[in-house]
């Protein structure tokens, strides 16, 4: 009994007390010397710097302010038709008549200036109230694609990161499996390991191998996803995140969270923008029942009389108003306005489930990411617990307590805990990106805020040494 024990007693005393890991808060690092010079090599990319290229290049978001442009300029169009309406003609002519009294050929001439203003009209004034809705919508529309860009760009951005951190981790994965591998083979030439513990080492190498070149293909095709929002080859290193910031969601609770998307959510704007487009085309449809007033103001000056006429140069000034009333149009305006108050209805209709969409979506991003701060308290001493393990698993091993077995599973377990960790990182982070969306809160201070968290330079380790401070 006590020499079963015997081997767990042993590697109880070297595995070392593990205590959960304190965090600090995310304070500016303190300023270094500047360097004399930079090489590419230490040259790194951090994530404002990638937006404020994208700001520049993505075509979306470019598109998106077009649009919104567009929809200023539309909205300008429809109110030109309510201004004053002014009209400049000239004329000449050749004229020849003949009868029985004259048979004479001559020039006549022509000039007239009007001008017509528009005093009643509904369907003109609902058809400008329409664009300028219309322009709030794609100003709003402009806000979703900006926000909807942001976290496209940190999802990227985290996703080359990640597989940067994957290839690095599977390297030094790779090269500690390979050192107990060779240890191995050292002790079974002299009869003092199994077989079995040798190949079970040498198919975690090959494992190792493939799922390098695995990693690598994955860096390449994560670069170019990044390359296509910024618009050049991302080549440099991109900035880890550091490793003495404390991650928090925010000490507003989830109701506050909800009532501010509910009100500042772009995508929501868009839609009440929508219903008001839809409800002023019904107004401007109904505004063909209406009548129409208009003023007109004229001044003429011509040498051309009745029936083409030679008569001598006379000036001509007119004003008059202009009623029209509709009548009967073939019921065509009755059936229009018909389809316009389904399109009001489909409009409200989209409103409402956009709405519940950004409560759902505000939501789940508020509590995932508040759930990924706990877990990455919880991934941080996992690390240090697998860490430690795995370095008494090799005293261990050294010792004959344990086989080698057992060593590669405390390495497995190790750079597992390894992944867990910058994954719940990312998560969360990118997690944080999309509440802020949901929310409306999305700007480039958002940015800024976690830009703090990525180191300044493209040095970090994601496999710190085991001799430091885990």
């Amino acid at each position: 009994m006590i020499l079963r024990l015997f081997p767990y007693l042993i590697l109880g005393i070297l595995v070392l007390p593990v205590h959960a890991v304190e965090l600090k808060t995310a304070e500016p690092s303190k300023s270094k010397p500047a360097p004399t010079s930079v090489s590419a090599n230490e040259y790194s990319a951090d994530l404002m710097l990638l937006y404020r290229e994208s700001r520049l290049e993505d075509p979306r978001v470019l598109a998106a302010y077009a649009r919104a442009k567009a929809g200023k300029e539309h909205a300008r169009e429809a109110f030109g038709s309510l201004l004053p309406q002014i009209t400049a003609n000239a004329g000449a002519n050749r004229i020849k008549q003949s009868n029985i009294l004259t048979d004479q050929i001559y020039n006549s001439e022509n000039y007239s200036l009007n001008l017509t203003q528009a005093i009643y009209n509904k369907a003109a004034w609902e058809n400008y109230q329409k664009f300028k809705s219309a322009a709030k919508q794609t100003e709003s529309e402009t806000e979703e694609a900006q926000a909807e860009a942001t976290v496209d760009l940190a999802q990227r951005y985290f996703a080359a990161l990640a597989a940067d951190d994957e290839l690095e981790l599977v390297q030094a994965e790779l090269r500690a499996t390979q050192k107990n591998l060779d240890r191995v083979n050292a002790l079974y030439e002299k009869k003092l390991a199994m077989i079995t513990d040798m190949l079970e080492m040498k198919a975690r190498v090959d494992s190792l191998l493939a799922q390098e070149v695995d990693a690598r293909n994955q860096v390449r095709l994560t670069r170019v996803a990044l390359s296509e929002i910024v618009g050049r080859p991302v080549t440099e290193r991109l900035s880890r995140i550091r490793t003495d910031v404390e991650f928090k969601v925010s000490d507003e609770s989830l109701d506050t969270w909800v009532r501010q998307a509910v009100i500042d959510n772009p995508s929501l704007k868009s839609t009440i923008s929508g219903v008001d487009v839809a409800n002023a085309a019904v107004r401007g449809g109904k505004g063909g029942h209406y009548p129409t007033l208009s003023l007109n103001l004229s001044a003429q000056n011509t040498n051309e009389g009745y029936n083409n006429a030679l008569a001598p140069k006379t000036d001509s000034y007119v004003a008059g108003l202009q009623l029209s009333v509709p009548i009967y149009s073939g019921g065509s305006t009755s059936a229009r306005v018909r389809g316009l108050v389904q399109d009001q209805i489909s409009a409200e209709q989209q409103m409402e489930a956009t709405r519940r969409q950004v409560v759902k979506e505000t939501t789940n991003a508020y509590l995932t990411a508040d759930s990924s701060v706990e877990k990455i308290r919880a991934n941080h001493n996992a690390l240090a617990s697998a860490s430690q393990s795995s370095v008494a698993s090799e005293k261990a091993f050294a010792y004959g307590v344990v086989n080698a077995v057992d060593v590669l599973t405390s390495v497995q377990n190790e750079f597992k805990a390894r992944r867990d960790l910058l994954k719940a990182q990312y998560d969360f982070i990118t997690n944080l990106f999309i509440l802020n969306r949901w929310a409306g809160k999305l700007s480039d201070k958002s940015v800024e805020s976690v830009n703090v968290w990525l180191s300044n330079n493209g040095k970090t380790d994601p496999v710190p040494d085991r001799n430091s401070k885990q």
